[in-house]
């Protein structure tokens, strides 16, 4: 099996890699090439399975038709803009989000008798308030955002190039992934994790929104499994309805630091000072807070069960089970 990985220098992109070196399989089918693409190149993974590395921008012109001149098996599609900054660039949001996507999907239509299986990282976002309590998968897409309204339209995409039968794809809407390792990006997300990640470091964390906000959370551990169970899914499964919401926790800010007081001690809490952002808060509160996944659970799909269980599976993976003091 062949396979590729666009936004492969991303967070997710090299856990997955990590990952997929280690399994050396996917659905029981042997992995015996990956290309992994980025706007830089990606680093060099270790493990036996040959790959090439490739610094690429998926929008520009001519690139996805050289990515899939190999008519990889299976490709995952995680190349993104994040929110925060498709939200401030809406130039850039739709270049890379919406017409990267699209010149992806284009490069392998163009190419007779090649149907890859494609695994598309799609997000939370391409819904929009007012909410259920509980959001089912078939709630109306109405994204309050940029990256939203992008992700929405891939998704749409996705599954049109399915139907006719240019791909075989399967779009998975992760949670908010916290708690992310590594220094903060730009996603309007990004304090969820640092509020978590750097208490844990003996460092201060900056909270810009109210303590009553609640968001669908999963951990980093528990994406790079959604992935690659969606890469071994038999897509007929899903009768045409291929994008699913992947399954999570449900907390507010104010449990969240509940979970690190319970597992790191008052001082770690201490560490999170209130500084609101105004942008930050608007985007949050056009957010969803809390899914009826039972149509990906009874899939098989699973995630944490706690934002306990989350922060202690930040504990093993980043910190060696080591937390400051």
């Amino acid at each position: 099996m062949n396979i590729l990985i666009t936004g492969a220098a991303g967070m997710i992109g090299r856990k997955l890699t990590a990952r997929l070196m280690a399994d050396g399989a996917v659905g029981g089918k042997p992995i015996t090439a990956m290309a992994l693409a980025d706007v830089v190149a990606p680093e060099a993974p270790a493990g036996r399975i040959a790959f090439t590395t490739h610094a690429a921008d998926i929008a520009v012109p001519g690139v996805a038709d050289r990515l899939v001149a190999a008519h990889p098996d299976l490709i995952f599609h995680l190349a993104a803009i994040v929110s925060g900054e498709a939200e401030l660039d809406f130039e850039k949001g739709y270049r890379i989000n919406l017409d990267g996507t699209r010149a992806l999907f284009e490069a392998i239509r163009a190419r007779p008798d090649y149907r890859p299986k494609l695994v598309f990282a799609s997000s939370i976002a391409v819904f929009g308030a007012p909410f259920p309590e509980a959001i089912p998968d078939d709630f109306a897409l109405a994204p309050l955002t940029s990256y939203g309204t992008q992700k929405a339209i891939d998704e749409l995409l996705l599954a049109d190039y399915s139907r006719r039968g240019f791909i075989d794809g399967i779009g998975i809407r992760l949670p908010t992934i916290c708690v992310r390792p590594g220094k903060p990006n730009k996603a309007a997300s990004g304090f969820f994790s640092s509020i978590i990640r750097e208490p844990l470091a003996g460092l201060e964390a900056l909270l810009p929104v109210e303590e009553s906000v609640r968001h669908w959370f999963a951990s980093p551990r528990a994406a790079i499994a959604f992935l690659v169970q969606a890469a071994a899914f038999d897509t007929a499964k899903l009768a045409g309805r291929i994008n699913l919401t992947m399954p999570g926790v449900s907390c507010t800010v104010a449990e969240q630091i509940a979970a690190l007081r319970r597992i790191a001690g008052d001082k770690a809490a201490s560490r999170i000072r209130r500084e609101p952002d105004a942008l930050v808060r608007r985007v949050v509160e056009g957010w969803p807070r809390n899914f009826d996944t039972t149509r990906a659970a009874a899939l098989g799909f699973a995630a944490e069960a706690s934002f306990d269980d989350i922060i202690r599976a930040h504990i093993e993976d980043e910190l060696g089970g080591a937390i400051a003091t």
